[in-house]
């Protein structure tokens, strides 16, 4: 016998779909904000701060990439209202998103900033411009030039990890093709366009994540 495939099934249910499709999006561009501005703080510390800061960052960044994220996820989610600490789950996903993308984007610009040639340096210097202007205006924009690709695929990486958010009950893609399936036992076909789905938004984001680097980043804004 072959398998009958209804995908009309699943697809009646598009408003739960359509409501994860905009919770994955809005997890990860919070993500995304946070854990760019993030991982280049933490990028500054390890090539340019104080020791004790380079060290702190240090260890927080080997600890995040050498561990799981549903590991990292539990923790924040589980563990934190041990302390005391009572979390949504949409929140919880957040911070643990943001924790991720932070770790892994210090590396990424930090290795961008170890690129930039000295001259650029002492160019800073002799306009008498601060530490902090030279980092921002000299050395940050052509970093994040050379390693923006990276970290755009990054990004696409954290925003197709929100489905292990689905664990704790956040309401993104995953959880809602799960749902569905629960509902109707379509569980192929809901996972199915689930995939379809991610592959649309992962070629969308990175789509717009290029066309915006260059204008607000690290380009300048063109007309």
């Amino acid at each position: 016998m072959g398998i009958e495939l209804d995908f009309p099934a699943v697809l009646a249910q598009w408003p739960l779909l359509a409501k994860g499709v905009l919770w994955t999006l809005g997890l990860t561009a919070i993500s995304a904000v946070i854990g760019l501005l993030l991982g280049t703080a933490c990028a500054w510390a390890r090539s340019s701060g104080p020791v004790a800061l380079r060290w702190l960052a240090g260890t927080y960044v080997e600890l995040i990439r050498n561990t799981p994220f549903i590991v990292q996820l539990f923790f924040v989610f589980f563990g934190l209202p041990a302390a005391g600490v009572k979390l949504t789950p949409e929140i919880a996903s957040v911070i643990a998103m943001v924790i991720n993308l932070g770790a892994y984007a210090a590396e990424i610009i930090r290795a961008g900033i170890e690129a930039t040639p000295k001259g650029q340096f002492e160019a800073a210097a002799s306009l008498a411009l601060s530490r902090v202007q030279t980092f921002f205006h000299v050395v940050l924009p052509p970093a994040l030039k050379k390693v923006w690709p990276a970290l755009t695929s990054q990004i696409i990486i954290v925003m197709l990890g929100s489905a292990v958010c689905g664990q704790i009950s956040t309401q993104e893609l995953s959880f809602a093709a799960n749902l569905i399936q629960s509902r109707n036992f379509r569980a192929f076909e809901a996972f199915i366009v689930a995939t379809g789905i991610y592959l649309v938004l992962s070629i969308g984001v990175r789509a717009l994540l290029n066309w915006m680097g260059p204008r607000y980043l690290f380009g300048g804004r063109r007309g």
